[in-house]
């Protein structure tokens, strides 16, 4: 599968369009939960990695590659686990 934005196409298995991601060089610990990390504490996480994802140039090339792979962990591409998973039920 390809993905195509204004001006690059990239095949999802290709790791360039990360480099281009808003959130290339930060903690990852923004985009994925601590163990037993819970309620407010976790909605507060998800939507400081979500504000990332909105600014993001590859969000969309981000969010496929998660649904591509069934990822169950981390924000990606601005959905949870659980809101990815609501996307690939049929």
């Amino acid at each position: 599968m390809f993905i195509t934005t204004q001006q690059t196409t990239w095949a999802l298995d290709d790791d360039y369009w990360q480099s281009a991601a808003a959130c290339s060089g930060l903690d990852a610990e923004l985009f994925y939960a601590a163990p037993r990390e819970r309620g407010q504490t976790q909605h507060k996480r998800e939507r400081q990695a979500k504000a990332v994802c909105r600014a993001c140039p590859v969000r969309e090339q981000c969010l496929q590659y998660a649904l591509s792979r069934a990822e169950p962990h981390g924000v990606w591409g601005g959905l949870t686990p659980d809101e990815r998973e609501a996307l690939l039920r049929p």
